[in-house]
């Protein structure tokens, strides 16, 4: 109860202040990329010479404005780290009494969030210079590039759900056109479709909770929602939680929306670095950790928050281990670490800042990872199959060295970034009563020695082993415009847990969603640490043993049931297709059925009717007197009988 109340706290007693100093111009690092993106697309082919270096300087810049932030913001005393910076009136105050100003929120959370998409992101915009240099289009590539890193700082720096609802749609549009960037491929633009529609689905959540929120609240601003729903009914509050939960599963990939996710890596690599580490997955973990207060009223939501990281960092882990499709396997591991996050979210202020720690240090160890994998597909002719691989680390020394960093980082390895972090998750899945730490720390547990297994797995068959090169392979390092931004991120994985550990990042967090101090596991801190770091070792010796001191055969060995259906994502696509698809298409035949025999079928039978009455009506006007005399007469020898009749 007491982490209840210090949330709540910190929510609606701390009041934003007006930004001023350097904290005033973190707007810029909206506007910097969107308008170097209307400028590269506005532009055309006039700005293939110079359009890449545009698109590079802005997310440098705004890092710069970024850092001079967080500089002004460290010299305010912690419970004075909240700002407001008000652009314009976006909704004036109507007669329902919504109104929505376009304000951005500069606080410790959105700040940490900027700063990651900043930083990574430049690293990433510089790497795609060489990665994309022999492309004809890498200017439109930087373009969608700087659209990206615009919305998402949108999204983190809103103040309220109604601009946040911008930012999330413009990441949304953004990954569309970067997942399909290379759309002449089928398959490619499918995979960008198939992203776009799974995340519309999750869309329809934010909606629904934010037409809760204007029903009962009057506003979608986070100061009044979170005010308002302290004294919200569980009902409300649950409600509107678990359509919170739907949007962050869309647009983070998590069971059951996660199916677009392996498919994503359709586009090229730094596109994949960028939506799996800093970016687009990390969004519905943001949503939900800025949604806490809400979550706070309703246990039933953040309970389930917690069952759907638990089943996602296990969905993941299972897929890619029988993956060999080297950006697959990081595809799914996005998902197994991200389940993760999602699961200390849902623990509250006991997880949160742990989640959002562990999303920092997997942002540059999974940024790390996808350009590696960008490495050696460009020495290895764009290939993807890391069956085919095998003995880079003598042909790419800094490419395994750097991948090795990564590799360390996510499998919690001390003192690399991911034992900072993930196992502090782990911790604090053991912290509370009743069966449930038991669950969700054993699966977190579990989750860790998987992680070893699959991610062993594919730096052995990468880099270890024997030669398995096609022979038109030739494989080299590539410029240093590459092997720059992977060295930076390599150090970034072994010392940026550390460096956050030592910082107090929870006591920076605290004022935004309450204290990370929590109570006893039920396990002691130590036998957790233990336990963890002996299920890593069993992994990796276990993949050790099948993908490094064993040969790799080129063609995969058939596998048990298990295996074809982790190699087949759990049959996700057959369930969504059933579940989904075939009801969805069912439904769109009858609604066309409707339209055909019941609308346009009345339209065309008023029509007939009208042309028959015409034909009936025209066999008696035809133009000749006789037949108007014959009529007339007709007429009377009728009226006559009436009235003779009526007179008998």
């Amino acid at each position: 109860m007491t982490h209840t109340v210090a949330l709540v706290t910190a929510a609606t007693e701390v009041a934003a202040a007006p930004a001023t100093g350097a904290i005033a111009l973190m707007p810029l690092v909206v506007a910097i990329p969107l308008t170097s993106a209307a400028i590269l697309l506005l532009a055309g082919r006039r700005s293939d010479r110079w359009g890449h270096l545009l698109g590079v300087a802005t997310p440098i810049a705004g890092f710069a404005i970024a850092l001079a932030g967080l500089i002004d913001m460290l010299g305010h005393p912690a419970d004075g780290r909240s700002f407001t910076a008000v652009l314009f009136t976006w909704i004036p105050d109507s007669p329902g009494g919504l109104a929505v100003e376009a304000a951005m929120r500069i606080d410790p959370l959105s700040l940490s969030f900027v700063l990651l998409v900043t930083f990574v992101g430049a690293l990433i915009h510089i790497y795609s210079i060489a990665y994309m240099a022999h492309d004809a289009d890498r200017r439109r590539f930087f373009a969608y590039l700087n659209l990206f890193v615009a919305a998402m700082c949108l999204l983190v720096l809103a103040d309220s759900f109604a601009v946040l609802f911008v930012g999330w749609e413009g990441v949304g549009l953004a990954s569309y056109l970067l997942i399909g960037f290379w759309n002449r491929r089928t398959q490619y633009a499918v995979a960008a479709k198939k992203a776009f529609i799974a995340n519309r689905i999750g869309d329809v959540g934010l909606l629904v909770a934010m037409g809760l929120m204007v029903a009962n609240f009057g506003t979608l601003d986070f100061a009044g929602v979170f005010a308002e729903a302290g004294e919200a009914s569980t009902g409300l509050a649950t409600a509107i939680g678990l359509a919170l939960l739907l949007a962050a599963c869309g647009k983070s990939a998590q069971f059951p929306l996660q199916s677009w996710l392996g498919d994503a890596m359709a586009g090229p690599t730094p596109v994949s670095a960028l939506i799996h580490a800093a970016t687009m997955v990390t969004a519905g973990v943001y949503l939900v950790v800025r949604s806490l207060p809400i979550y706070v009223q309703a246990p039933t939501a953040r309970l389930v928050v917690v069952i759907v990281g638990a089943i996602t960092l296990v969905f993941g882990a299972v897929v890619g281990a029988a993956k060999d499709d080297m950006k697959k396997v990081l595809a799914a591991s996005t998902m197994s670490q991200i389940g993760y996050m999602m699961l200390a979210a849902g623990l509250g202020p006991v997880g949160a800042a742990f989640a959002i720690m562990h999303l920092l240090t997997h942002g540059f160890f999974k940024a790390g990872l996808f350009l590696g994998a960008g490495s050696v597909m460009h020495a290895m002719g764009d290939q993807v199959d890391a069956r085919r691989f095998g003995a880079l680390r003598r042909a790419m020394p800094i490419t395994w060295v750097t991948f090795m960093a990564g590799w360390l980082a996510i499998l919690g390895v001390p003192p690399f970034a991911g034992f900072w972090s993930k196992d502090r998750i782990i911790e604090a899945a053991f912290v509370g009563d009743g069966a449930a730490p038991w669950v969700f720390g054993t699966v977190a547990l579990l989750g860790a020695g998987m992680t070893a297994f699959y991610m062993s797995r594919l730096f052995f068959m990468v880099f270890q082993g024997k030669a398995r090169w096609t022979d038109d392979a030739h494989p080299h390092e590539p410029s240093p415009l590459m092997t720059g931004p992977m060295i930076v991120l390599a150090v970034g994985s072994v010392a940026l847990g550390w460096v956050l550990s030592a910082t107090g990042f929870t006591g920076w967090l605290a004022p935004v969603i309450g204290p990370a101090d929590h109570g006893d596991p039920v396990l002691h801190v130590p036998v957790i640490t233990v336990a963890t770091l002996v299920l890593v070792a069993a992994g990796v010796a276990l993949a050790w043993r099948m993908y490094a001191a064993r040969p790799v055969p080129v063609l995969p060995p058939p596998g048990g049931r298990l295996v074809r259906a982790a190699r087949a994502d759990l049959y996700q696509d057959a369930v969504n297709n059933e579940l989904l698809v075939k009801p969805g298409g069912a439904v769109v035949t009858a609604a066309a059925a409707t339209d055909t025999y019941v609308v346009d079928g009345a339209v065309r039978g008023v029509a007939w009717l009208a042309v028959a009455v015409g034909r009936v009506v025209r066999l008696v006007q035809n133009g000749y007197v006789r037949s108007y005399a014959a009529t007339m007469v007709a007429g009377v020898i009728v009226l006559v009988a009436v009235v003779l009749a009526w007179r008998v």
